[in-house]
């Protein structure tokens, strides 16, 4: 049978999504972008499922981009580039619009695809000996506006043009001093690093949390964009929610709050 290069797996609340190809450093194809949105289509829908951890196998790389062996037969012509494009871009913003905490834990090669992908996620995490780089310019890829602006909104723009001109690495120090990963340690101690915050997040009121990750979106739009009145409703609703009855009752009683996100 062969191995998904694609897999999901459930800790708790916590939903996880393997890119599984570290033959090739978990270089992505189209048929692994497919996976990927299934996967966080299933967790999108459940709700005992309070954030979700993406990582590579392996130990090597997260994701070291695309997969170039097969460039000859999905991005050989222009037509083939669309259609690629459109499949990948279908992956990144399921991630990015996804409306519960993301997690990136990065071991190894962070590499083009992989840095877009760790962009898309809310929080990034990473051992220290992870390496990050946008290696277009030696390939003579196209760098789209969302993965530039995307990128340029945590770094910064000088930081990202730096990324860019250049096509070098950096470590795993360069990058948490930039503000790219939120956190570094030992390659053994990484799991427990980004358990500490899944554990947390999954004890937080879910109400609260979607609202805070749609405003960061909505921050992200220009002004002119920006849904005020539905973020309103969000703020609302976890007024008017049981889980704000049973905070308040928490605190009273001096004890830890059970939220069920309702």
């Amino acid at each position: 049978m062969q191995e998904q290069k694609i897999y999901g797996r459930r800790e708790g609340a916590v939903g996880h999504v393997v890119f599984n190809n570290p033959a090739k450093l978990n270089a992505v194809s189209l048929d692994m972008w497919d996976g990927f949105v299934g996967v966080l289509e299933d967790y999108a829908k459940d709700p005992a499922i309070r954030c979700v951890v993406v990582s590579g196998a392996g130990g090597k790389a997260f994701v070291s981009g695309a997969d170039i062996s097969k460039f000859e037969s999905e991005r050989a012509n222009a037509e083939a580039q669309a259609r690629y494009e459109t499949i990948s871009k279908r992956g990144y913003e399921a991630l990015y619009e996804f409306s519960k905490p993301t997690i990136a834990k990065i071991t190894g090669y962070c590499i083009g695809g992989g840095m877009n992908l760790a962009a898309c996620c809310d929080l990034r995490y990473c051992n220290d000996g992870a390496r990050f780089g946008v290696p277009a310019a030696r390939l003579g890829l196209g760098y789209g506006f969302l993965r530039i602006e995307r990128l340029s909104r945590i770094i910064g723009l000088p930081r990202a043009m730096e990324f860019l001109f250049t096509a070098k690495q950096y470590s795993a120090q360069e990058a948490l001093d930039m503000g790219l990963v939120h956190g570094v340690t030992a390659t053994d101690d990484l799991d427990a690093m980004v358990d500490g915050i899944t554990s947390a997040i999954a004890q937080n009121a879910p109400l609260t949390i979607g609202l805070a990750k749609a405003a960061a979106r909505e921050i992200a739009k220009p002004e002119s964009q920006q849904d005020h009145a539905r973020l309103a409703k969000l703020a609302q609703a976890c007024f008017d929610s049981e889980d704000y009855k049973e905070g308040r009752r928490a605190f009273m009683e001096k004890r830890k709050p059970v939220f069920q996100g309702r």
